[in-house]
């Protein structure tokens, strides 16, 4: 069940096993971009979609959303938005500590730090239901935006952890490497 709290998009997150191929994508059929990303992200265009499974049971679908110049290999450089569809509902505590384990493996990270951080991100991030859509938007050098539907929920003005808490999904380093794939599959410059 702990495994199953990544839920989040945020990042959402991405740390459960499980089937995560192109072929096992987001299949929403929606191809425009939601008012939520149209305003935050201009030039919006869809890089790809994905889907998290645990033991097969769907957890949610994901659509990430790029500008033109997006690069994958230096994701961390551009502005993005990742909309989650949740299949389970979680709790956001649950979301963050999941989050932050996710996080520390892409950075070592000191204990203060750490704590800090999944204090932010518990403050931040909702519990969900099954059909609840998150999104969130980064800014490099800014941190992180969260929306649920269209309700803004807030923001983390931490460029870092902006950056760390994207790389769940889009790191080399993502427990997920099917679902990074997926994500990335339809990118303007590609995948690295």
């Amino acid at each position: 069940m702990k495994r199953w709290a990544l839920g989040c998009s945020l990042a959402v997150a991405t740390a459960l096993a499980g089937a995560n191929s192109p072929e096992a994508g987001a299949s929403s059929g929606v191809s425009a971009p939601s008012q939520v990303v149209r305003q935050s992200l201009a030039g919006a265009m869809l890089a790809g979609e994905g889907q998290m499974r645990f033991l097969g049971l769907r957890i949610y679908d994901a659509r990430l959303w790029v500008t033109p110049r997006f690069e994958a290999q230096a994701f961390g450089a551009h502005p993005l938005a990742l909309e989650l569809t949740y299949h389970r509902a979680f709790t956001g505590a649950a979301i963050a500590q999941r989050s932050m384990e996710e996080i520390k493996r892409q950075s070592p990270l000191a204990p203060a730090q750490a704590e800090r951080w999944q204090q932010r991100l518990t403050e931040l991030l909702p519990d969900v239901q099954q059909g609840d859509r998150l999104t969130g938007v980064y800014q490099p050098g800014q941190g992180m935006r969260l929306w649920r539907g269209s309700q803004e929920l807030g923001a983390i003005d931490d460029a870092e952890l902006g950056r760390l808490f994207f790389g769940i999904w889009l790191s080399p380093r993502t427990s997920e490497p099917g679902l990074r794939s997926a994500l990335l599959a339809r990118s303007p410059v590609g995948t690295p």
